[in-house]
Parts: structure tokens; sequence; C-alpha cells
């Protein structure tokens, strides 16, 4: 039997037309406009145009920044919570693992963390939780290249060509994320309170003699206590593409300065996704109030000293929300090292590593060694 007629080739689908949404158009001449920190507001890039500042962020223009419910978000997060509300493009660097996300007309040739071109694309196995709000980018590009070139400047030991070498092209404003956390404590506490006194001893010396001396003795007594505590946007970061200890030294971000959060800040600018999800950040924070609660019932501990202290504590009110906050990021390699410069993009606070100058520390040891030598040289002849 012969074998049945193979079927015909289905026909060739037409090209998929893809839309960038999420674009903000300038009313002037309908070209892009993307978010100015300068200006604080839309700029059209091509004619210039200066949109309104204020964005609308819901159908009936009302700003509101809201909590949500801790205990009920780890149960569940809706679908409506997630995604950016604007079409975005994914990629993950393969060096540094920093999820980036930017509109998808820019072509990222380069991680804008580390510097590495080892970029691969990124599917979400479920969308990311949509930011509840953000600090808009206050700080121009122009005053932050002046900033870091005042930093580099007053930084001792730096080689002598760094300013130049790492300013090129590098510097990169970031939107990254953070979770805030807000709970209510109540702690009851006991401890052992211990109250110093003095005692004379005496004592014989080694020539035989009678001496005294005052001794510091302790007593010890049970006290116990209460306390209340409101916790209020405790922050956690969610990044792994800024060095976590670099970014510590540039907080706070005045979080009562946030406003809504609306895709029309995000355009132009690149977004890293959280790593670090709610679960984590739950867990990282409770233990950073935890420890804060032990330390605020520790200070009511009367006495002098104190000893055997136990906390326990009741949590309500736990609440949070996702948060972007502003920051200009200088990723460069210097004779085959990588560093990072952090700038907050709110307040200006700079923290960064930096190389060192072998010459310039190697000249000043030497220079050291001379004087004492010769000083050493001139002591010997007296």
């Amino acid at each position: 039997m012969a074998p049945p007629p193979l079927p015909p080739n289905p026909p060739t689908p037409p090209p998929v037309e893809v839309l960038a949404r999420g674009k903000f158009a300038c009313p002037a001449c309908g070209a892009e406009a993307i978010w100015n920190p300068a200006k604080q507001a839309l700029v059209c890039g091509f004619c210039g145009t200066v949109s309104p500042a204020k964005l609308e962020t819901a159908p009936g223009g009302e700003e509101v920044i809201r909590e949500h419910d801790l205990v009920g978000a780890l149960r569940t997060i809706p679908d409506s919570r997630r995604g950016w509300q604007a079409e975005k493009t994914q990629v993950r660097c393969q060096n540094c693992n920093a999820i980036s996300v930017f509109d998808p007309e820019k072509v990222g040739k380069r991680c804008d963390f580390c510097g590495s071109s080892s970029l691969i694309p990124y599917a979400d196995v479920k969308e990311a939780f949509s930011p509840e709000s953000l600090l808009a980018f206050k700080l121009a590009e122009s005053q932050v290249r002046d900033a870091i070139r005042e930093w580099y400047g007053s930084r001792w030991f730096a080689p002598s060509t760094l300013g130049t070498k790492a300013l090129t092209d590098t510097l990169r404003g970031i939107y990254i994320p953070y979770w805030t956390f807000d709970a209510q404590a109540r702690a009851h506490w006991t401890a052992e309170s211990g109250y110093h006194y003095t005692e004379t001893e005496y004592y014989t010396d080694a020539n035989g003699n009678q001496q005294s001396r005052s001794v510091q003795r302790t007593r010890w007594e049970f006290s116990s206590g209460d306390l209340e505590h409101f916790f209020d946007d405790e922050l956690v970061a969610a990044t792994k593409g800024v060095n976590p200890a670099l970014l510590a030294k540039v907080e706070p971000f005045p979080t009562t300065q946030l406003v809504p959060y609306n895709p029309g800040f995000l355009a132009g600018w690149t977004v890293e996704r959280y790593q670090i999800d709610l679960v984590a950040a739950a867990q990282r924070t409770r233990e950073s109030m935890s420890a804060q609660l032990r330390s605020l019932c520790s200070r009511q501990v009367p006495g002098d000293t104190q000893r055997n202290l136990q906390v326990s504590a009741d949590w309500s009110g736990q609440t949070f929300k996702h948060i972007l906050v502003p920051v200009w990021l200088l990723a460069y390699d210097f004779n085959g090292k990588s560093f990072q410069v952090v700038v907050n993009g709110y307040t200006g606070g700079i923290a960064g590593e930096r190389p060192y100058s072998f010459w310039k520390i190697f000249f000043l040891v030497a220079g050291i060694l001379l004087v004492v030598l010769i000083i050493a040289a001139i002591a010997s002849r007296r």
C-alpha cells in the first residue's frame, strides 16, 4: 500500500507587526517624550517641548499611595497587580545577574550595572509585582558628573588618569527596586537589672602592711516592662545589580517624597526588576525589626547593667509597598578590574569603589623611609 500523500506546506504567516505601547507622545510634534530629572517633566527629544510634570495616576486623577496587607499578600498576589503597565524588554546579565527592564526601542549592548556585554533575553515565569510608588530622578546627569569628578579629586592615591577613563560614557541613570514595610509591635520584656555599688576591701600587701581599697559590686534585681513601637517604611533593597554595601552608604531614600507609580516616569530609563521577592524581603525586615525592638527594650531596663534580657512580641498592622528609587550608577573597568560608584539620584549621596595608584603609594613610602634614614644618619653623627 502506498503511503498517504504528505499534507501541503502551510501558508507562510504574515509578519507580525509589534507595536510598542506605553510611549508618551509630545503634545506639539508627536515624537516620544522622556522623563527629564532636571525639569521634573516629560521632555520631547525632538522639539524640546516640556509636558506637564504632574501625570495622571488614576481614572479619577487622584494620587494615592496605598499600603498593602502583608499577610494577605504573602498568601496570594493577584495578576492585576503585576506588570509594568507599559511594553518593556527584559535581559539578564550573565556576569552580575542583574535583570534590566527598558523600553523596546532601546538596544542594550552592555549591562548598565557592570558593563558586561553578556546579556541574554529574560522571560518571567510570572510577571513582576507592579511598583506602587517611586521617587523620580531629581539630579540631572551633568550635576552627577560634576559631583563624581569632585569625589574622585578628593580620593587619596587615586591614579591620575582615573577621572577621564572612568567617566567615558559609563554613567547610567537606573531605577532600582525596594520593598518598604510597616508594622505595629507590642513587646513584653523581662531582665535582670544590675545596680553597681562599692565596698571597702582590706588586704595585706607584699611588705606585710594592711591596705584598703574600693571594690565595685553588682546587686541583681528582676525587672520587666512593656513597649509599643510602630515601624514605618523599613527599607529592604531588592537589587542584585548594585553593590549592597555601596547602596547602604547612599541611603536613606526619603519615602515621604514618594509619588504614585506612573509608567511615564520610566520613559527612556532603565529599571531593575526585583530579585529579592516579597517573602524573602519580609523575612529580612522581620529580623531587622526584631533586633531593633530588642534594642529598644534593652534601653528600658533600669539599673547600671543588665543580663538575661528576654523579649516576646506581638505583631499587627503589617503592610508593605513595592517602590522604585533613582540611582546614578558608574560601572567601569580600570586595569582589568571592575568598579562601581553609586549616586543617590534624589539626595546626591555618593559612595564608590576606586583603584589605587601603586606608584603614588610607592613614592610616598619611599619618601618617608628616606626622611627616616636621613634623621637616623644625623642622629648617629652626634
